[in-house]
């Protein structure tokens, strides 16, 4: 999995650390986070990314389904004789 940005780690961990103080009263430091942070991305993150590629997937499909749909509606009826 590719590696997260020091951004988006450092806001992942704020959160986190507000998670533990608002949900269940307990204050966590930096570090506590941060390890949390890694377990949650190694035992979680691969559900979550099967997930966006199951719904990306879909979209890819129905996209698919929709191109097709108009290209048929540009096929000419052939083998009658025009009046």
């Amino acid at each position: 999995m590719k590696s997260l940005k020091k951004e988006e780690r450092d806001y992942m961990v704020v959160r986190i650390q507000e998670f533990f103080e608002l949900e269940r009263g307990e204050e966590i430091g930096q570090l506590a986070a941060d390890h949390f942070l890694d377990y949650m991305l190694k035992e979680l993150g691969p559900f979550m990314y099967n997930k966006g590629i199951s719904d990306a997937r879909k979209m890819v499909e129905q996209k698919v389904m929709n191109l097709d749909e108009d290209i048929r509606s540009l096929e000419q009826v052939a083998g009658r004789p025009q009046r």
